[in-house]
């Protein structure tokens, strides 16, 4: 009887090992397949962008592209330049950034280190709303609420100039301020996440040491979270520049310096604009915006994965 106990626990065991092997291997199979396809999409991606993108590069220039300041692909003599459209992007974002990541993260230290645990959890479901709120809704607020507002002002301080053309509150700094609020949630929740992820003996150790609570949250915290700080500035970045529903609606869509009171277009909102009823070489321009776009992104997130990377290796 022992005999075959012991025998049977044996084939027990056994079946079990080549089950768990299979499982494994099945296992192993569905991640490398899932990451091929993953890595092919990207592929994909960048492969018929650059397609696309090209031939109008040869057709009309790269110089009258790129650098030329006038856009008019419907003229009896058209013209593609995007000089204008790209500075837009450049600028547009960067303040968009320059106004949506302090605000961002220092709300995060609030929600992480400050605020009472009944205020948090009032202010943190807010902030979950606000990332789950459809960026055309940021859109239809920015023109019924900001670009009133825009305009009054405009009219204040333009009062009685002869050169001003009045864009009705649709310029680029209606769109920067609906920009840095879309990318407020993002900043938020990785940044909080983060903070509340540094050792808890790193502030002990601090405190312990004579500095303040303001000291350790600045001196200390927050350089220990830098890393998940810079993650939620890359996605706040991309949130930023690849918006255009939104942006459509309040940004005025004309190709003009971006000035605080000009209405504007955006790299995206030149494509959305235009699609529809573009052709031949002018729809081939609109890829290459595309491409413009993709490439503009793309740089962006090497430059600050390269940072992120060599902070990481400073504090270790």
């Amino acid at each position: 009887m022992k005999t075959d106990t012991n025998s049977e626990s044996r084939t027990d065991i056994f079946k079990g090992k080549i089950s768990k092997n299979i499982v494994e291997t099945v296992a192993k199979v569905i991640f490398v397949i899932f990451a091929f396809v993953a890595v092919a999409a990207v592929i994909s991606i960048t492969v018929y962008m650059f397609i696309k993108g090209l031939p109008a590069l040869g057709e009309v220039g790269v110089a009258e592209i790129l650098f030329g300041t006038v856009w008019e692909p419907t003229a009896a003599e058209p013209h593609y330049g995007i000089f204008y459209v790209i500075l837009t992007s450049i600028v547009g974002t960067a303040m968009a950034i320059i106004i949506g990541v302090p605000v961002g993260i220092l709300t995060a230290v609030f929600l992480a280190e400050v605020a009472p645990a009944k205020l948090v959890k009032v202010v943190k479901p807010a902030v979950e709303l606000l990332a789950g709120i459809p960026s055309i809704i940021y859109g239809l607020l920015g023109l019924m609420i900001l670009n009133p507002l825009m305009y009054k002002l405009e009219k204040i301080i333009f009062a009685g100039s002869k050169t001003h053309q009045f864009t009705g509150g649709s310029n680029l700094i209606s769109a920067v301020l609906v920009l840095a609020v879309m990318i407020l949630p993002t900043v938020i929740n990785i940044s909080e996440s983060s903070i509340r992820a540094v050792p808890k003996h790193y502030k002990a150790a601090s405190l312990a040491m004579g500095a303040t609570h303001i000291q350790t949250i600045f001196k200390v915290i927050l350089p220990a979270a830098k890393s998940g700080i810079m993650t939620a500035i890359v996605l706040g970045i991309g949130r930023a520049i690849g918006e255009a529903m939104a942006i459509t609606l309040v940004a005025g869509s004309a190709v003009n310096i971006p000035l605080p009171f000009n209405s504007v277009r955006f790299l995206t909102t030149a494509i959305v604009s235009e699609m529809s009823y573009s052709a031949d070489t002018h729809r081939r321009v609109l890829f290459t915006i595309g491409l413009v776009l993709f490439v503009f992104i793309m740089i962006i997130n090497l430059v600050l994965n390269r940072m992120l990377k060599k902070g990481v290796k400073e504090n270790e």
